[in-house]
Order: C-alpha cells, then sequence, then structure tokens
C-alpha cells in the first residue's frame, strides 16, 4: 500500500476511535469490514497505530499543537506504527521538519500527565496504592501486553504445548505463577494453528487463569461460572473439573455465550452447561439456591486493569461510572452467595485496579454476610503451587501475589492484567 494512502487510511481511523462513541476494539473491526481489500500488514499497522494514540494521547496531543495540518492527522504520524521513514515519504517538508522537532523536545518541558497519560481522575487512586512505583505502572499500562495462552491440560500438557509452538517457529516460555500458562511475544496468528484448532491451547491472560485456580474446583462438583462471558474462565474451570460433574456458565447477554459455543466445541469438555438469564435475581438462579460446591463471580468491572490491551477504557470510564459499578458487583454478589452451599466457596474478582471496585466491594459483602469466612489468598495459591510438577516449595512466593487476603495482580509487578480477588467459603 502506498504511503500516502496508509496514512490516510491511519488517520480515518483514528479520527473514529478518538470520538469514543463505541468500543476501540468495536471501531477497528467495523473499519476492516468496512475496508475488506485492506491486507494483514495493513489492518495491522491500522490498529497498531489507533492503539499508540489512544495509549499515549495526552503526550500525542501536546505535541500535535505545533505541527501543520488536521489533528488527527498529526496524531496518526505521531503514533504510526512501523518504520518512521516509511511514514515521512508520505508527509510534505512542514509535516516532516515538525516530525524531526517532536523527536528533540526536552524532558523538562513534558508535564507529569505527558508521562503517564492517565486521565487526571484516576492518577491520585493509583498513586495511593501503588506510591513511588506509580510511574513504573503507568508505563506499563501504556505498554502493549505480551500474549499470553493457557494450555487444556485434557487434551497436552505444557512441555509438549511448547516443544510443538517451537517446532511452529513461535518462541514461547512457561508463565511464573500459572501452571497452564505460555507467554508469546508479537502476535502470531495462533488461531490458524493445528494445536489451537484442536483445542489444546486458548489465548488467556494468565492472572485470568489464576482466577479460575482460585476456584479449585474438583471433580464431579456442582459449580457456577456466574458472569462467565465469553467463557475463557469457564473453559479453565470445567478443565479442572476434568469434565466431570455440572458446570454453569451464566450471564445476561445471550451473545456472549454464544461466543462460548465454538471454543466449548475445540475444548473436549462436556460438563459445561450456558444459561442465558435476565438478571442476577432470575428464577433459574433461585432454583439452584444452597447447591454449588463453587461459585465464581467475576463481576462486571472498569476493566481499568486491561489497559494495556484497552487503552481506550481510560477514556471512556467516568467517576461516576465506577461508582454505578460498584452497585451493580455488590448487587451480582450478594445474589450469587444464595447458591453456595454449606462449605462452599465463593470468590470474587474483577480486572479493575480500583479500591473502589475490589476491596470495597469485598468488605462490604463479609460485613453483610457473618455466615461466610474470609480465606486467605495466599493460602490457597500456596498450597496449589506447591502441587504443581516440578514446583520447589521452597521458592513458592504466594504471598508476592497478594494484598493482604486478596489477590492483587499488577500489570508493572506480575507481568499480567490488573486483576482483584477475594476468597470466601459457607460455615457449615
Amino acid at each position: 500500500m502506498h504511503p500516502k494512502a496508509l496514512l490516510e487510511a491511519c488517520t480515518d481511523l483514528v479520527r473514529l476511535v478518538v470520538k469514543f462513541d463505541h468500543p476501540a476494539d468495536a471501531v477497528v473491526s467495523r473499519f476492516f469490514r468496512e475496508n475488506r481489500s485492506l491486507g494483514p500488514r495493513e489492518r495491522n499497522t491500522l490498529a497498531e497505530t489507533a492503539y499508540n494514540v489512544l495509549r499515549q494521547k495526552l503526550l500525542f496531543e501536546y505535541l500535535a499543537r505545533s505541527g501543520p495540518g488536521a489533528r488527527e492527522r498529526k496524531l496518526a504520524v505521531l503514533g504510526f506504527h512501523g518504520d518512521r521513514n516509511y511514514i515521512k515519504s508520505a508527509l510534505t517538508d512542514a509535516e516532516n521538519a515538525w516530525l524531526d522537532a517532536t523527536a528533540t523536545v526536552p524532558a523538562g518541558d513534558l508535564q507529569p500527565h505527558h508521562r503517564h497519560n492517565l486521565p487526571d481522575w484516576l492518577v491520585q487512586p493509583l498513586k495511593d496504592q501503588v506510591g513511588d512505583e506509580f510511574q513504573a505502572l503507568a508505563t506499563s499500562l501504556n505498554t502493549p501486553a505480551p500474549l499470553d495462552l493457557r494450555v487444556n491440560d485434557l487434551k497436552q500438557k505444557r512441555p509438549a504445548a511448547l516443544a510443538q509452538l517451537k517446532k511452529d517457529a513461535i518462541d514461547g516460555v512457561a508463565t511464573p505463577f500459572s501452571p497452564w500458562g505460555i507467554r508469546i511475544q508479537g502476535k502470531p496468528a495462533i488461531n490458524k494453528l493445528p494445536a489451537f484448532v484442536k483445542g489444546e491451547l486458548e489465548v488467556q491472560d494468565e492472572g485470568s487463569q489464576l482466577l479460575a485456580w482460585l476456584l479449585e474446583a474438583k471433580r464431579g462438583e456442582m459449580v457456577t461460572d456466574f458472569c462467565a462471558g465469553a467463557g475463557g474462565k469457564t473453559l479453565a474451570i470445567g478443565a479442572m473439573m476434568r469434565s466431570t460433574g455440572r458446570l454453569y456458565a451464566f450471564d445476561v447477554s445471550a451473545h456472549r455465550l454464544d461466543a462460548l459455543k465454538p471454543r466449548l466445541a475445540r475444548s473436549g469438555l462436556s460438563n459445561v452447561h450456558p444459561v442465558a438469564i435476565a438478571h442476577e435475581r432470575d428464577e433459574r438462579i433461585k432454583r439452584l439456591a444452597g447447591k454449588m460446591d463453587r461459585v465464581l463471580v467475576d463481576a462486571p468491572c472498569s476493566g481499568l486493569g486491561t489497559l494495556r490491551r484497552n487503552p481506550d477504557l481510560k477514556w471512556r470510564q467516568t467517576p461516576e461510572g465506577v461508582l454505578e459499578l460498584q452497585a451493580k458487583q455488590t448487587a451480582i454478589l450478594a445474589s450469587a452467595q444464595r447458591l453456595v452451599k454449606a462449605g462452599g466457596r465463593l470468590v470474587y474478582a474483577t480486572c479493575s485496579i480500583l479500591p473502589e471496585e475490589n476491596e470495597a466491594v469485598a468488605e462490604a459483602f463479609s460485613a453483610a454476610h457473618p455466615d461466610f469466612v474470609q480465606v486467605p489468598v495466599a493460602d490457597v495459591l500456596g498450597r496449589l503451587m506447591t502441587t504443581v510438577d516440578g514446583a520447589d516449595p521452597a521458592k513458592v512466593n504466594a504471598a508476592a501475589l497478594c494484598s493482604g487476603p486478596y489477590l492483587r495482580l499488577w500489570p508493572h509487578r506480575h507481568q499480567t492484567d490488573g486483576f482483584f480477588a477475594a476468597v470466601w467459603e459457607r460455615k457449615l
């Protein structure tokens, strides 16, 4: 594709994503559907350019002020994913002079928000939690995430999966915390690999894998994934159960559950039962009250722990929206707990990094439900980690993944998305 045409396309896509009318991934997907002549390389360049602009929006807007031409074009130039010389051939002399000048802006001229590229309302809550690590966290949140895979150990083991990926010319390494995880740099076409087609591999962040692990579901049990979505954790839980027992995948979106069906077919699981519900008080939930051995509530949340993958969320979320989510999370958790039988386990989780959606919800639940006893997450993880083949008990440090009794994963510390989890067991 000619550089000028590619830059025009990048500008068009940037103009659409910075409107924030819809999630960025949906905007990008629609743009590609409407421009089917684009090849794989062009699609990658376009998508990554748009995401670069979303990640570095405050810095790029500052640098764009001094340049000629339309704002969206300047943002696309600054965020262009690829060879800088290639895109410079599409620029005017004035644009090239401006672009060269942006590379020499003294660091002292930049304000803190140009370096962290986060909305003002989000800065202090993060500083309050990580202190001097704030800039490291911000840098991590603005860095594209690696690709994590989960090995479906019903069909394959991790060493064999790693060996097969190597044969396929894909370099992967075992993740440090999840016994099922493989981390890959770059974005190879995983969905075209025979191992993926056969259901031996699934795309899933290591942190998400650990949430399923915390549930510790066993053979023959009755288990519910209360907010299953497209079913990534559902599939991991089903494999832990060795495709026995009964695993309900509830969600209010039938569309999201439809996305689970092809993944379920590949997985080889026969114990998963997707169920679309109207709301958290649906009659079908009432009929299962007190019957579940395990319930996972991976609640709808701000998603701010996934900014490495979804950088538009920091511009689309608001403090008011977070408070609305907190009320919804509290209601969902209160409803889901009714399913747990005496002696059963309840896990509450989010992919948020805000205490309003995490500790505040968990502490309110503990106060309102004295029949549930909180289980320190480090105890659960420590026990499970020592059961992994090849694990050295002396080197297991589950507490490094926790804050008090809770799981707390941070991108800059653990190289996962940001996750939170709390665990309780109902008194006998």
